[in-house]
């Protein structure tokens, strides 16, 4: 279709699409329940709370196809975004952190725990929590903490984007180290101050309140989380460095070291939870690593969408609105890098899925019928063999609207070589009461993140 007449509504029974938005009466509170954060989005207690380190934990630096993150990524979106939480716990500043989620395709945390556990904020807004601001504040002047620090000229400070309100950093030489934190522990002491030195990598130096930390952190959460009544049924923490051992302190957690951990979180366990069968060292590294500890501490399903070689195979498990998102884009994905076989067979399939008056309003603001989107597959089939081509969803939240129906909205983003483009994508997906009779998309509606369109806007198909 042309572009003639955008911006005007198109009537579809109850259901309405406008250039700008996708509504389905009476539940567009989708846009709203998209953006709560993780306090108020579930109703109930969590199914499951994942915990996870990110730089060689959840993302592994030596996997150039970050192929253990993306199975992790599928796996979370098809079967747990809608009840469970992700929570990142990092070292990281802020700064560092969204570098990172630029660099490789992580999901977006519903809690987000920087700094070595002295920043905690929710959602993709990263709304500080306030109240965690208070509790570091107790017995902490960071003013006297610079003042002393500066009498050592043993310490580098790192740059300006690691120095935090509740976190002071230091390069130091492994030879000094020792000395210069006895040194320091004993004038803090002195002066009142209640603080933690952590000394890690071999030069970095941090000083933070006595109260933070990664393990303390996430006590708070656990606290705020049992005083609303949704404390999680069930939380999983995953780390592979010595930073990390305060998570697998907290009382009541499940806890998986991956299998590249450090010998310093090695030798922590070894000498403080030898024999605690709730925590593990996986044979997986990073994100394998996780998934794997969720099969075996039986805490949900751990098959990867991704771990699905023939498509036909999923189609038979229990249809979600999710999991049929997740199965879509493996397919697009799959099509474009020629990993399909009987390409014409899967291709008709996907049309049978789709409503014969469905529309398509492209991220450019063009409308098509959904069919005749994929028959313009055709021409794209293997169009990115053997090239740096994935595809992943994010953020897949639904909503039921009807007996039948779902209202379902997520990011859904394409790296191809180094270019990653991302899209807002809200639709209606019609969904038999038997969960497994399939799904059949009737209307899609995508939107340019922002900062995130594609140069080449005839390459984005979906």
């Amino acid at each position: 279709m042309s572009n003639k007449g955008k911006g005007k509504k198109r009537i579809f029974g109850k259901q309405y699409l406008t250039k700008h938005m996708l509504i389905s009466s009476p539940k567009w509170q989708m846009v709203k329940v998209w953006d709560r954060k993780a306090m108020d989005r579930l109703k109930a207690p969590a199914r499951l709370m994942i915990v996870s380190d990110l730089d060689h934990t959840m993302v592994d630096h030596h996997d150039p196809e970050n192929m253990s993150l993306l199975r992790f990524n599928a796996l979370w979106e098809a079967c747990y975004r809608n009840d469970s939480l992700l929570v990142f716990s990092t070292g990281r500043s802020p700064t560092l952190y969204k570098q990172l989620r630029k660099e490789k395709p992580m999901l977006t945390p519903d809690i987000t725990i920087m700094s070595v556990g002295t920043e905690i904020t929710y959602g993709t807004s990263m709304v500080p929590d306030d109240g965690w601001v208070e509790v570091l504040n107790q017995k902490w002047d960071r003013n006297l903490v610079t003042e002393e620090t500066s009498k050592f000229p043993e310490l580098t400070l790192q740059s300006e984007t690691e120095q935090r309100p509740h976190k002071v950093s230091f390069y130091v030489d492994k030879a000094n180290a020792q000395n210069v934190t006895k040194a320091l522990s004993e004038i803090f002491a002195k002066r009142g101050l209640d603080v933690k030195i952590i000394y890690s990598g071999g030069m970095d130096l941090d000083i933070l309140p006595q109260g933070a930390g990664k393990g303390q952190a996430l006590a708070y959460l656990h606290k705020k989380f049992k005083t609303e009544g949704k404390l999680p049924a069930n939380t999983l923490v995953c780390g592979d460095s010595g930073n990390d051992a305060e998570l697998f302190s907290i009382p009541d957690v499940h806890g998986v070291m991956v299998s590249n951990a450090q010998e310093e979180l090695l030798q922590w366990h070894a000498e403080n939870a030898e024999g605690n069968a709730k925590i593990i060292h996986a044979t997986e590294r990073c994100a394998a690593g996780i998934i794997q500890a969720i099969g075996h501490f039986k805490l949900g399903p751990n098959t990867s969408p991704r771990d699905i070689t023939n498509l036909s195979d999923f189609e038979s498990e229990n249809i979600s609105a999710s999991s049929e998102i997740v199965r879509f884009f493996m397919f697009y994905e799959r099509w474009r890098r020629a990993e399909v076989g009987d390409s014409e067979l899967y291709l008709a399939s996907m049309k049978a899925d789709c409503d014969s008056s469905g529309i398509l309003i492209h991220p450019s603001g063009a409308e098509l019928s959904l069919c005749d989107a994929l028959n313009g597959m055709r021409s794209y089939y293997g169009d990115k063999q053997g090239q740096k081509f994935r595809v992943w969803v994010d953020r897949v939240l639904s909503i039921q609207t009807g007996l039948d129906k779902w209202l379902v909205k997520f990011n859904k983003w394409e790296l191809s070589g180094d270019e990653q483009q991302g899209c807002v994508i809200t639709c209606i997906i019609n969904i038999k009461k038997d969960g497994v009779s399939g799904a059949t998309y009737m209307h899609v509606h995508e939107t340019w993140l922002e900062g995130s369109g594609a140069k080449d806007q005839s390459t984005w198909l979906f």
